[in-house]
């Protein structure tokens, strides 16, 4: 029935063309300023979290093992969007008011964190012992065996999870939208407030998310067949 109401209307067909094209470029600079550098940075610094909590979770050391459970069981145990209500709504509660992009940064960082802290945990323990009494065999202490050794081949491992995680990412932007980051999809949201045509608006906005995590999955792609090359 709506394309038949659409269709059968030119006058109709020819301002849904305007509409679509009038709201193209507010979404992709939505998507340039704030959801592609918001994706970027918060997979950075999850990154960087997941690695040291994964070495946490394989310590010797119970303390560092606990606390990392806890973390990745608690970030793992709630919904994404009550944690960022958390940072952006109730921490000014205790006096602690962060800027909204910063707010979305530290709330998607954390997810990643703890998510890809298991994908990094499960790399590294897949690596034979056997290559830890190499490195030892050769007068390499812990840390020189888990640099050269252990994690150049738990990224081969890691690297298809990883991507994944990272094109998850590109799509859980769109919570941001509720902490008021004027990303992609809170252009769309206001664009479709203003013309009521929420079914295409809210189409191209996903049709736009398809085109770059598409892009991302080839670049993916690239990057698994370079490192098999390089591994070989």
């Amino acid at each position: 029935m709506y394309l038949n109401s659409i269709f059968a209307d030119p006058e109709r067909t020819a301002k849904l063309i305007d509409i679509a094209k009038s709201s193209l470029q507010p979404m992709l600079e939505g998507a340039i300023m704030n959801t592609i550098p918001l994706t970027i940075l918060s997979f950075i610094f999850g990154l960087i979290l997941a690695i040291l909590t994964a070495l946490a979770r394989i310590s010797n050391v119970k303390v560092f093992r606990m606390i990392a459970r806890v973390y990745v069981s608690a970030i793992r145990g709630t919904p994404l969007l009550v944690q960022l209500f958390i940072i952006f709504y109730g921490l000014p509660n205790i006096g602690v008011t962060l800027d909204p992009f910063i707010s979305a940064v530290i709330g998607f960082s954390l997810s990643v964190g703890a998510y890809a802290s298991e994908v990094i945990r499960a790399a590294i323990l897949s690596i034979p012992k056997g290559q830890w009494e190499a490195g030892y065999s050769i007068g390499m202490s812990y840390t020189q065996t888990l640099k050269r050794i252990i994690l150049p081949q738990a990224s081969k491992v890691s690297l298809p999870p990883l991507s994944n995680t990272f094109i998850s990412l590109v799509k859980d932007t769109s919570l941001a939208s509720l902490v008021l980051v004027t990303e992609m999809f809170r252009r769309a949201q206001e664009i479709a407030a203003s013309n009521y045509e929420f079914l295409l608006v809210y189409s191209e906005a996903a049709l736009l998310y398809w085109v770059i995590c598409f892009f991302l999955s080839v670049i993916q792609g690239f990057m698994e067949k370079r490192l098999d090359r390089y591994a070989s």
